[in-house]
């Protein structure tokens, strides 16, 4: 179940986020439901220092369940590059979305059906052990293409899945991500080339990865998670997925999504927990709370500014009271529920502006405003 909301302003239901978590997500959470690419790795290299906090999360009793929308791999293949980089796994700790592709097609069209497989070898493996045969050209007649993502995929297979699907195969794709993280900046993901095959046919394809919730109830049902936390860097995928899947969400920004991205999110892609990296299950994680006019997380306060903009201030607090060490995202915090209270029911973007040197260099290092 989702974390319950952090309370009411003027009878408007505030964001999750502003209720933050007074105890570390490790106590308040049972399993962690970690997207990996942006997430555990970008690229071939672990995120500087996941490997290392995932053990120390799951010292503290939190199990940990890999559900990704990569479909090129195996599941042996995913949990023998996690357990090189340090995070221990096996294949029944992974979840794929070749694996809930294959289990779509095989419902709707019965083992035995005939299978284009477009992709990494994880879509055609998934496709098998589902009990579906793979085939390898259009003229095989093929019941459905299955397209995910390949670093190999190239003009040849996209005119074989155009040949089949024209030809009335159901096309089905494993995730509509455009884009994947890499350590060169985002790179054309499974969507892009998706987005090939549907232009070229006219025919949308059946998406079955994140954010559907068939993929997180998977590895909920796998782990037993009660109090499942689901961890991803990507709010269309990840958080909704989360939403729809009725778990919490925690956004780490070691992937793909900026701050821009997050203040702009329509209200099914708002999560409910913010950290700079997959550290953050092992924090607490501070209140958004009311300020005269502005929102005040920790030591920074937004405003209210001209031309419905909104002031980001650093104004330590007067108070002995201990709080929780700021992890360079508590102004962003704030940010995010004072614009989002602003509009509860659709995605804007923010205008921001920062008042005094600190403001503006948070802002500056999260690509925002006047920074």
């Amino acid at each position: 179940m989702t974390d319950t909301a952090a309370g009411t302003s003027g009878g408007t239901e505030l964001p999750s986020l502003a209720g933050g978590s007074p105890t570390p997500l490790t106590e308040a959470h049972d399993v962690a439901l970690l997207d990996l690419d942006g997430v555990v790795y970008v690229g071939p290299d672990a995120v500087p220092g996941v490997p290392e906090a995932l053990q120390g999360v799951r010292h503290a009793g939190m199990r940990l369940g890999f559900v990704t929308n990569n479909a090129a791999r195996t599941p042996e293949d995913v949990a023998a590059h996690l357990t090189e980089l340090g995070v221990e796994a096996t294949a029944a700790d992974v979840i794929t979305s070749s694996q809930a592709a294959a289990t779509v097609v095989a419902d709707l069209l019965g083992p035995g059906a005939r299978i284009l497989a477009v992709g990494g070898p994880g879509v055609a493996t998934a496709a098998r052990a589902a009990g579906l045969v793979v085939v390898e050209r259009a003229e095989d007649e093929p019941d459905a293409v299955v397209q995910g993502y390949g670093r190999e995929v190239g003009w040849a297979q996209l005119a074989e899945a155009v040949v089949a699907v024209r030809n009335g195969a159901r096309h089905v794709a494993t995730n509509a991500d455009a884009t994947i993280p890499s350590p060169r900046g985002p790179l054309p993901g499974n969507g892009a080339m998706v987005g090939v095959v549907s232009a070229v046919t006219g025919r949308p394809p059946l998406i079955t990865g994140k954010p559907d919730p068939a993929m997180h109830a998977e590895c909920v049902r796998r782990t037993g998670a009660q109090r499942p936390l689901v961890v991803g860097d990507r709010l269309d995928t990840d958080i909704e997925g989360a939403r729809r899947a009725g778990a919490a969400s925690l956004l780490v920004l070691s992937g793909v999504t900026d701050a821009a991205t997050l203040l702009a999110a329509v209200p099914q892609h708002r999560p409910d927990h913010l950290s700079p990296d997959a550290a953050g299950l092992l924090t607490v994680h501070p209140p958004v709370v009311g300020d005269g006019a502005g929102w005040r997380c920790g030591d920074w306060v937004v405003r209210p500014a001209e031309a419905d903009a909104l002031l980001l201030v650093h104004e330590p607090r007067q108070s002995d009271q201990a709080a929780p060490a700021d992890d360079g995202l508590d102004g962003l915090r704030a940010l995010c529920v004072a614009h989002w209270a602003r509009h509860p029911d659709d995605g804007s973007d923010a205008q921001v502006l920062g008042d005094g040197r600190p403001a503006r260099d948070a802002l500056r290092e999260w690509g925002l405003g006047n920074g």
